[in-house]
Order: C-alpha cells, then sequence, then structure tokens
C-alpha cells in the first residue's frame, strides 16, 4: 500500500521497509515535529463556551483578589 507523505506529499510504501512510515524521511518527520510544536496543527476544541458562567467565575475571581489585597495590607 502507498500513502502520501504528509509532510511533502512523496508517495512512501507502508511497510516495514519505511521506518519513518507515514513521513518519507527523518527530516519531514521532524518537520511536522516541528510543525506541533510550534503550534501550526493543533485539534481544535469545539466544547461552545458558556459566556454567562465564565463571567460570573472571573467576578468571583476578582472578588477572591481583591479580599487577599485587603487581608495583606491588613497586617
Amino acid at each position: 500500500m502507498k500513502v502520501k507523505c504528509p509532510t511533502c506529499d512523496k508517495d512512501v510504501v507502508w511497510s516495514s521497509d519505511a521506518p519513518f512510515r507515514p513521513f518519507c524521511s527523518e527530516r519531514c518527520k521532524l518537520i511536522d515535529l516541528g510543525d506541533w510544536a510550534a503550534e501550526n496543527h493543533r485539534i481544535a476544541d469545539k466544547t461552545p463556551i458558556d459566556t454567562v458562567l465564565s463571567e460570573e467565575y472571573l467576578a468571583e475571581l476578582e472578588q477572591e483578589f481583591i479580599a487577599q489585597d485587603n487581608d495583606f495590607f491588613k497586617h
């Protein structure tokens, strides 16, 4: 079976003789790894954001930080 290298689109024979499969070479494998590390590739999070809950959470955090600051300056 042949597949396309994800980096350069060369044909790669899918077998144990191709040690970098699905890549055609170590170079293409490392290029792809670098793209993942640089976040050029990522799996999208499709979870909807609950803006009301987010605003409530931010308001609670803000109140906690204000209370911590007040306690700090009392001592």
